[in-house]
């Protein structure tokens, strides 16, 4: 079987976009709320919405256009699982199909390659680490949401911030079966390791050990790219494995922990050119590949990440 364009994309090209805050973004700009069970994937569905979120999208996009760069967009449904799906007033939408042909029909008017990822995450709490489920419980568990997204709408699924390796193993063998190109990005602090303890090198080491089609990489989200530098930097995760396979990250503005940024009603951001200054640093230690933003970040920081980057 032949390379899929974002496989090929990923080999031939020294840095990849992904988009920055959206959901900070839609609260802040735009005064919308999110949905008590499934976050803001909802707004799809209220033009009001479907505008706030086409701003947003358009911002990065234009960003990618602008450079020249491909981009990863995601589906905003990292909490879209199961249980809150089912619970909630669009149960008998195909929210995952639909978020993907809103940002596939967005995607339409621009140039750059851009690719449509399918977004998972944890049944728990991420930032905690909470109510994590074994490996076999995530296979069970996580293959409902995989089989909502419509393979033909997609270019790749994504896990986002596994906090532990039992899950996100779990999540990995669910993705697998799609057939897609998938990423699995890990929840991480300063000291190197996942929430579980579990560092950087055997969270891949193991995920890679037990799929037959290993994910197209390993990433972070929600970490500001010093906290990941010195993790990076931790003696056990000074390895091949994580040279060559650990390529991304999605940062947050602020240089604050987990449990400060999960805890903190207030918008937590830093000046888009000092934020880029620690983009370059990282990347002078440890060159990733794709680069991104996450809480506290709007396209002036992806502009100005770019400028150091390029």
């Amino acid at each position: 079987m032949g390379k899929t364009q974002l496989e090929i994309c990923f080999d031939s090209n020294k840095l990849i976009l992904t988009e920055g805050a959206v959901g900070q973004r839609l609260e802040h700009e735009f005064s919308l709320k999110p949905d008590a069970d499934i976050m803001y994937a909802s707004l799809i569905y209220s033009a009001e919405g479907r505008d706030a979120l086409a701003a947003i999208y358009r911002s990065y996009l234009q960003a990618a256009e602008d450079y020249r760069l491909p981009i990863l967009l995601m589906t905003n449904t990292r909490r879209a699982n199961k249980d809150r799906v089912l619970r909630s007033e669009y149960r008998d939408k195909n929210m995952m199909r639909d978020y993907a042909c809103f940002l596939r029909e967005l995607a339409s008017g621009y140039t750059c390659p851009v690719f449509i990822g399918g977004m998972m995450g944890c049944k728990g709490d991420a930032y905690s680490g909470s109510e994590g489920l074994s490996t076999d419980e995530a296979i069970e568990y996580h293959s409902w949401q995989r089989n909502m997204f419509d393979t033909d709408s997609i270019d790749f699924l994504f896990a986002g911030i596994m906090p532990a390796l039992p899950e996100a193993l779990g999540m990995a063998e669910v993705m697998e079966e799609s057939k897609l190109p998938y990423i699995i990005s890990l929840m991480i602090n300063e000291r190197g390791t996942l929430l579980d303890g579990n560092t950087i090198h055997e969270a891949i080491s193991v995920i890679d050990t037990h799929t037959k089609t290993k994910p197209l990489c390993y990433m972070t989200n929600c970490v500001h790219p010093a906290i990941l530098r010195s993790a990076l930097s931790q003696p056990e995760n000074r390895t091949e494995a994580v040279r060559a396979r650990f390529c991304g990250i999605q940062a947050n503005a602020a240089c604050l922990s987990l449990q400060e940024l999960d805890n903190s009603c207030a918008l937590k951001t830093s000046d888009a050119k000092e934020l880029a200054e620690e983009f370059r640093l990282l990347h002078r230690d440890f060159p990733l590949k794709i680069y991104g933003g996450c809480c506290g970040t709007d396209d002036s920081h992806i502009r100005e990440m770019i400028k150091v980057l390029q």
